[in-house]
């Protein structure tokens, strides 16, 4: 596991760079790139052709539901670390052969999207979109277990660095290349290409060795009468109700309907529909608390289809609880009373980046156009977290993941205030490339940290299912709670120029370019200066929410330094006597 020390941390104060040049994290930057392809070009990318193609907007919504297996694939993660697959699994090894698999399905999903036509054939388009939505969901759980399986903890952070810009690669790639491609040729053709990149990740399975161990945990159930009929009934009633629970979750995750109207819609009145829809579209905190009571509802009903019936062994009931409890028990078990805290820095980590979901927004308002805001963000961005991803990496290998982990905690808080400064400066395009560079540039290192920390806390044989446990979870705070930047900012706004405390803030605008935080406070109803008070406010209030990670990451680190310090010197061998 973890030190605060990596003891085999290549020496010299560059020595942490050498880690980039091994087979491990080569192999990893093209499963990253394999990653981040089909997730981008199942719903963003397909969009375009879709509108193109003449499709309605509430029908391209609906495509969204696609990408909902990426937030869900904690449910099926145990299959992962339990299955094997006949004649793969033993010629590539457990998790390689998951990743060959699923690459296959996703490069014949988008093959058939590009020979499909969407004006004759929706349906067939939509039914694709899912397919390779699903399997790409499974092809990271597989590549996520991989990289943790494969190298010991000394090496997490260059893994973590290396996925993240194959990933990024393969979005800004997904994002440009079909659309260049359906400008001079066609979107049959530009899709057809986009099958064939995948590719990539099958050299990246080919270049990649197998994990360094994996075990499949046994489950016993001998001693536990057989019942065939009564079995298959129970896993049909088990199967659907975690079925229903995955909607529960996507519907709070997503804060639409659309995914239950899907499964309910032939059974439930438009009328409720309508009524729950309303629920969650409502604004304000009523409608986070009632996302989150989706969420928690859904997790209840998993819960409840993964248990033991009191009374009533069974063999379905002993392989759920073994393949969901076992991996939560496991990390319980190991980490204690620090299991708790754990989890509420996973949550807490990334929760300051999270609520910046306004940013084009607030460019916008500052009076950059969209050339600027796309070639800064886009351009000069991407370079900047590309940075930070690989200082991450190397931090990790050179002062140890509890070091890393701790100087990334600061980095997501500290670098907003950048973008109150920001706001004073109105349209200043050097102000614009400072504050972009350096938050994402932390954002690089913190995300790296986290990756490379959350893989650590994983044990073998639960690997897939832990991990897509704590993914799910480092994502969903920022879910809830983003939906309410834009409020914040305006409500922070009617309030400075009513005056009181935040009304000192607008005399921090005085001297702006004229361009700056007109047009966005006519729309808003307030005063420019009230507007960039607003803003003001936002960015410090998204600071001191990160302020929480910061100081559980300080409670954190010394006390699992000296868990792990604990359980490596229970686990070591006693020396012979004389030796």
């Amino acid at each position: 596991m973890i030190d605060t020390k990596t003891p085999n941390a290549p020496a010299g104060r560059f020595g942490g760079l050498a880690v980039y040049g091994e087979r491990r994290p080569m192999a990893m930057l093209l499963l990253g790139f394999a990653a981040g392809l089909p997730n981008l070009l199942i719903y963003d990318t397909l969009s375009a052709w879709l509108r193109d193609a003449g499709v309605t907007l509430e029908m391209i919504g609906f495509f969204a539901l696609a990408t909902l297996t990426y937030a869900l694939k904690f449910v099926w993660a145990p299959l992962l670390d339990r299955t094997n697959i006949p004649g793969l699994t033993r010629w590539l090894g457990h998790r390689r052969s998951w990743m060959l698999a699923t690459q296959v399905v996703i490069i014949a999903g988008l093959w058939l999207i590009s020979g499909s036509n969407p004006q004759t054939s929706l349906g067939a388009v939509a039914a694709f979109a899912v397919m390779v939505g699903f399997f790409g969901a499974t092809q990271d759980i597989a590549i996520d277990a991989w990289r943790i399986e494969a190298v010991d903890d000394s090496r997490q952070g260059a893994m973590a660095a290396a996925y993240q810009l194959g990933y990024r690669v393969a979005q800004i790639v997904a994002g440009f290349v079909p659309l260049a491609l359906a400008q001079f040729y066609n979107w049959n053709l530009s899709y057809a290409i986009m099958a064939a990149l995948m590719g990539v990740g099958v050299m990246g399975v080919l270049l990649a060795p197998r994990e360094k161990q994996h075990v499949v945990r046994a489950i016993p159930v001998s001693d536990i009468p057989s019942r065939p009929v009564a079995e298959k009934i129970e896993w049909v009633v088990r199967l659907g109700l975690i079925f229903v629970a995955a909607v529960l979750i996507g519907t709070g995750l997503t804060d639409k309907i659309d995914a239950f109207a899907w499964a309910f819609g032939a059974v439930l009145p438009e009328a409720v529909l309508a009524v729950l829809s309303a629920g969650l579209a409502e604004s304000g905190g009523g409608g986070v608390l009632i996302q989150f009571a989706w969420i928690v509802l859904g997790f209840g009903l998993l819960f409840f289809a993964c248990a033991p019936v009191p009374g009533w062994r069974s063999r379905p009931g002993a392989y759920l609880a073994g393949s969901f409890g076992a991996p939560l028990k496991d990390f319980f078990v190991r980490f204690g009373k620090l299991a708790g805290p754990i989890l509420a820095l996973i949550c807490l980590y990334r929760l300051a980046d999270f609520v910046l979901n306004i940013m084009n927004p607030f460019y916008i308002d500052l009076g950059f156009s969209l050339i600027e805001i796309g070639e800064v963000r886009k351009l000069f961005g991407v370079v900047a977290m590309s940075l930070g991803v690989f200082i991450g990496g190397w931090s990790v290998a050179r002062f140890g993941l509890i070091r890393t982990m701790v100087v990334g905690a600061f980095m997501s808080p500290v670098s907003n205030l950048v973008f109150a400064w920001l706001a004073t400066q109105g349209h200043d395009l050097t102000a614009l490339f400072v504050s972009i560079g350096v938050d994402n540039l932390a954002t690089g290192y913190a995300g790296t940290a986290l990756i490379a920390y959350m893989s650590s806390l994983t044990s073998i044989g639960f690997t897939a299912t832990q991990y897509a446990l704590f993914s799910s979870l480092y994502a969903l705070p920022g879910k809830l709670i983003a939906s309410q930047s834009g409020k914040i900012v305006e409500a922070s706004a009617r309030a400075a120029d009513a005056g009181g405390p935040l009304g000192a803030l607008k005399g921090l605008f005085h001297a702006l370019p004229p361009e700056s935080l007109v047009a966005g406070a006519a729309k808003s109803g307030v005063s420019p200066a009230g507007l960039g008070a607003g803003y003001v406010t936002f960015f410090l209030y998204s600071t001191v929410i990160g302020v929480f990670a910061i100081l559980l990451a300080f409670y954190v680190a010394p006390r699992h330094a000296r868990l792990i310090a604990e359980q490596k010197k229970a686990a070591a061998p006693e020396e012979a006597p004389g030796a």
